[in-house]
């Protein structure tokens, strides 16, 4: 049972459980197909085929909200910059950011950091309003200030309809977490020792209560608790009060906290070396998805060994921008990064030409890219989605678009080996993702030095990137185009129909993705164990 439905108070309430731990192994990610799950054959590999073998250190550029550094899975696989000698406030190694000893903040300055920001949608309406502000006539503009003109009135309407579903939501879940405490109050217990006997006893003449009650029921009913309930209200309250406040709020600009100029696309030498940030738990969990230590017998295992996490914070709660996006591509290229993993997205695009420029020069310098397709069970083919950055560049070449040979766009599976196996999240695309892969119920770090699952393309990518690593560390002479060659010409061909996510439809996975398959490490390490190395020597890393 993945999510309950209850109808109480006028509204629905949408409570999610998760899949359940006996559905699946808490490491099904790492496991082979003919165990029974959808995993990538990661232990299968160590034991069969790496077992005599010594890689090389390959550094991995985390792009996202930070990473908690001294997390006791991943405090001994932190890229560490030798060449800065921490916290003297000197730019030791003269790449123009100080102190940074395991990456860089581009979402910091010098009096703190931001943690939410808006959605790119409604930084375009705020610059288009004040761009358009004296506008009376818009059928005198010419055609791209036209087509700006009428991209401003679509997102007046769209953000103003949000913020009105918003601002609803958020005086419900409201109401029912004031509701909720005041029953717990009612029954005179701390929340911990609330039972359901304690529930099916109470009675009260208060009608918001007893409503209460009817949810907690039904809760019970389906083997969770008052407890569960609680922090899936505030979660929810949370999420509807952030987007109201922040994401689709045009009179929010957290943007001089950076102290950048930020029509300045050029810019890049500001920020700090928080590699935390306000909220560090997304970007912790991806990193221990690619690299979490192998040795320590703690936690979890990641899936590359002899890793190196570059932190590099770019990501708010809300979309990260593409000045910042850029500027972290090239800042992990220009420090010795690999592979570079993107667990983020976003509908528009303020400057998309400046990501394109860096995606460019990642392929220059031989690092390969690896990309969440997104989960808003979209298809990524229509081109009335977009979820950027993407690798197909804006400038069009002689014979049409450009795309990045050196990319690859990942969705995510569940771990059944059946029609539930496309995540009924994941975007997709037949030929804009390339593959899919473990990205639902992944066990990995969190902050405070602790672990959770969480399910996304954003878990589905670390994952790719951690095969990707892998094949770096113990065949360095493949090239980033080659490493991703080895991943997607030997996926495991799913024959069987599978659920278009978004919907009810069956389809073969072959219309899902360009591979129509999913991400094998076991039979990547043996397809580049055939290849010979095209690679050239690089200045500045692996």
């Amino acid at each position: 049972m993945n999510l309950l439905k209850y109808l109480s108070l006028g509204f629905s309430l949408w409570f999610s459980i998760g899949v359940q731990a006996q559905d699946a192994p808490q490491d099904w990610q790492l496991r082979a197909p003919e165990e029974g799950f959808a995993g990538m054959s990661v232990e299968k590999a160590y034991r069969e085929l790496l077992a005599d073998k010594k890689g090389q250190p390959v550094i991995v550029a985390i792009i996202d909200s930070g990473v908690e550094v001294d997390h006791e899975d991943l405090k001994d696989v932190m890229w560490v910059n030798e060449d800065e000698i921490p916290d003297n406030g000197i730019d030791d190694d003269h790449n123009g950011y100080i102190d940074d000893i395991h990456g860089w903040n581009f979402i910091g300055g010098k009096d703190g950091d931001v943690a939410a920001d808006q959605l790119e949608g409604t930084r375009l309406l705020v610059y288009y309003r004040q761009k358009f502000k004296d506008v009376s006539d818009p059928s005198k503009l010419k055609k791209k200030a036209r087509k700006e003109y009428e991209l401003m009135k679509k997102l007046e309407k769209e953000i103003a309809e949000k913020r009105q579903e918003l601002e609803q939501n958020v005086m419900i879940y409201g109401s029912v977490q004031e509701a909720l405490n005041r029953f717990i109050e009612a029954i005179g217990k701390d929340v911990s020792e609330i039972t359901q006997a304690d529930v099916a006893q109470f009675e009260t003449d208060d009608q918001d209560l007893m409503r209460i009650k009817a949810i907690l029921d039904n809760v019970y009913a389906q083997g969770a608790s008052i407890i569960d309930l609680k922090e899936q209200l505030e979660e929810a309250y949370k999420y509807f009060e952030s987007q109201y406040m922040y994401h689709y709020n045009p009179d929010f600009d957290p943007r001089p906290i950076v102290g950048d100029n930020y029509f300045d696309s050029s810019e890049r030498y500001y920020g700090n070396n928080h590699y935390e940030g306000p909220d560090a738990d997304h970007g912790t969990h991806v990193a221990g998805i690619v690299g979490a230590n192998r040795h320590n017998d703690l936690g979890i295992l990641g899936v590359a060994d002899n890793v190196r996490i570059m932190t590099i914070r770019a990501v708010p709660d809300g979309d990260e921008r593409d000045k910042d996006v850029a500027n972290a591509i090239r800042y992990a290229v220009d420090n010795g990064a690999s592979v570079i993993n993107m667990s983020f997205g976003k509908g528009y695009s303020w400057d998309k030409q400046v990501v394109d420029e860096a995606v460019k020069y990642a392929e220059k310098h031989d690092v390969l890219l690896v990309h969440a397709a997104g989960n808003n069970g979209q298809d990524n083919d229509d081109p009335s989605n977009s979820n950027y950055p993407t690798p197909v560049y804006e400038k069009k070449g002689l014979f049409g678009p450009k795309r990045a040979k050196g990319w690859i766009e990942v969705g995510a599976a569940g771990p059944f080996l059946d029609e539930t196996l496309p995540a009924s999240f994941s975007n997709y695309g037949k030929e804009s993702v390339d593959v899919f892969a473990p990205g639902v119920n992944i066990y990995s770090t969190t902050i405070n030095n602790s672990y959770v699952a969480h399910s996304g393309t954003s878990m589905a990518a670390p994952n790719v990137a951690g095969v990707a690593a892998l094949i770096r560390s113990y065949y360095p002479d493949l090239t980033a185009v080659q490493v991703k060659e080895a991943i997607i010409n030997s996926v495991d061909k799913v024959h069987f129909m599978v659920t278009k996510p978004g919907t009810e439809e069956t389809v073969p996975m072959s219309e899902l993705c360009r591979t129509g398959g999913l991400v094998n490490a076991y039979k990547a390490l043996q397809y580049a164990a055939q290849m010979k190395g095209k690679k050239k020597k690089r200045k500045g890393g692996a």
